[in-house]
């Protein structure tokens, strides 16, 4: 009973549906458009709020836009005077004039001054052993333990350095050559292992840190049974391996005072250099010198003027009355920030006169804007060379310092009263304004597909009504016929 009741409410819904769709057609009913109607009303109904909301979006947009393309201005600042620093074109860059001797390069500790002389009569080596041959990588090698001893070798005798730990290496039955190189490597005891293919055969090849307490002996300890394991044992004056390389310190010489080092690397011989030797020279002193960058620094600052200004102006551009940022606090923060960068010391440890970017030139003009005081400038580098140097080095203080601390704040996102705290806020306003603008447009729809409905029960009863009186019209007229 209840499908036949389904179905005839169906095929009444769709002969209804049928009704009105033909009454339309044939222009019966009202005769207006019901449809565009129900469309225009719901349309008018939320024009106000959607207009609201479009608003709100566009602007929404532009502050990003705006607040983003500042931050952009200020990334590219930071990253061409980071790039300044650290290639050295605006510190003082060691020199060495045989570069096949040494490179140098800045600790940063100190500025370097003056000029050196450099003689290197040894460099620094390590030693390196090569084992007995074997067959292949893959031979099994015996059982036991080898044990990394380090020290000083001289000649047959080797002296323990008692400080330096000794290192054991188990070594299984089933552990090949392959295997013990890798295990030595494991131990990471600063002697590293490889296995070299040779026209002998398979060999183990051990190498060990540079300096001469650096030295090492192999000492093996055999399990009984799987023996062999001291074929691959070292000690000085021992037939079992082949010295390749012996260690030793470096020998060197700065403005004639004899220095020796474990290592070819070198931080403290020259203040605020670090030296790599690469080669020797005995007997012909080569000079260790340093680049003055006062020319770069003097066309650098006008750089960075000219490009301060960029984002100054688009920052009074835009906090202007009436601009994108004209109520930020991430712009008016950003703004003071830029105001006091001249007057601010950033070298709070010098002791000549140059401790701030005023000192560069920097000077502050009324409306924000900078401008270069050449005069001051030169005064500065002829007064304080070293200083004006020091300012452009890497570190929490320095021009480089300063400015990447002021990008860094600026662009924090979690930072509220910053201008990146300002576009992670406006980017969320924006995402809520487009899911109103969703929910918006699902009550409009809504209210249409409602007013449709409403208009199509009216639209059928008009129909129904002409209808009706065109008959009794014609019902009508047909009895005057009659009566005359």
């Amino acid at each position: 009973m209840a499908t036949t009741t389904s179905t005839t409410s169906t095929t009444s819904a769709a002969s209804s549906l049928a009704t009105t769709s033909l009454v339309t057609a044939l222009g019966g009913g009202s005769g207006v458009d019901m449809a565009a109607l129900a469309n225009n009303l719901a349309i008018a109904q939320f024009a106000t709020r959607t207009d609201q909301l479009t608003t709100k979006a566009d602007k929404l947009n532009t502050q990003i836009s705006t607040a983003s393309n500042i931050k952009s201005m200020l990334l590219a600042i930071d990253t061409s005077l980071g790039t300044l620093v650290r290639s050295g074109d605006l510190a003082r860059t060691p020199n060495v004039a045989n570069s096949a001797v040494a490179t140098g390069g800045l600790t940063g500790s100190t500025t370097p001054t003056g000029t050196y002389s450099l003689e290197v009569t040894k460099l620094a080596s390590a030693q390196q052993i090569a084992s007995k041959a074997y067959a292949a990588k893959t031979d099994l090698v015996g059982a036991g333990t080898l044990t990394l001893r380090f020290g000083t070798v001289s000649g047959s005798s080797f002296s323990e350095d008692t400080t330096h730990a000794a290192v054991n290496i188990t070594v299984d039955s089933d552990d090949t050559l392959a295997d013990v190189a890798t295990k030595i490597n494991a131990a990471n005891s600063g002697v590293t292992a490889y296995v070299a293919q040779t026209v002998d055969g398979a060999q183990l090849v051990l190498k060990g840190a540079e300096g001469a307490k650096n030295a090492f002996t192999l000492q093996a300890t055999e399990n009984a049974d799987a023996p062999g394991l001291s074929n691959l044992a070292w000690t000085p004056g021992s037939t079992t391996g082949t010295v390749l390389a012996t260690a030793g310190d470096a020998s060197l010489k700065v403005d004639g005072l004899s220095i020796t080092s474990a290592s070819n690397t070198l931080t403290d011989v020259i203040p605020g250099v670090k030296l790599t030797l690469t080669g020797t020279n005995t007997g012909a002193p080569t000079t260790v010198s340093f680049a003055d960058p006062t020319t770069s620094i003097a066309s650098s600052m006008q750089d960075l003027v000219d490009a301060l200004n960029e984002v100054v102006g688009a920052l009074n551009t835009a906090t202007a009355v009436g601009g994108d940022l004209a109520n930020d606090s991430g712009a008016r923060s950003l703004k003071r920030a830029l105001s006091g960068l001249g007057s601010a010391t950033i070298m709070p440890n010098a002791t000549g006169m140059a401790k701030t970017l005023a000192d560069l030139g920097l000077k502050t003009q009324r409306d924000g804007t900078f401008t270069l005081d050449n005069d001051r400038l030169t005064a500065t580098i002829a007064a304080d060379p070293d200083g004006v140097a020091a300012m452009f080095t890497n570190g929490i203080n320095g021009v480089f310092g300063t400015l990447d601390k002021i990008y860094r704040t600026a662009s924090s996102s979690t930072d509220t009263s910053s201008l990146g705290g300002s576009i992670s806020r406006y980017t969320k306003q924006l995402a809520q304004v487009a899911s109103d603008q969703s929910d918006l447009a699902d009550q409009q729809e809504a209210l249409r597909a409602r007013l449709a409905s409403q208009f199509t029960v009216s639209e059928t009863r008009i129909s129904v009504s002409k209808s009706t009186l065109s008959m009794l019209q014609g019902q009508i007229a047909q009895w005057n016929k009659s009566s005359d």
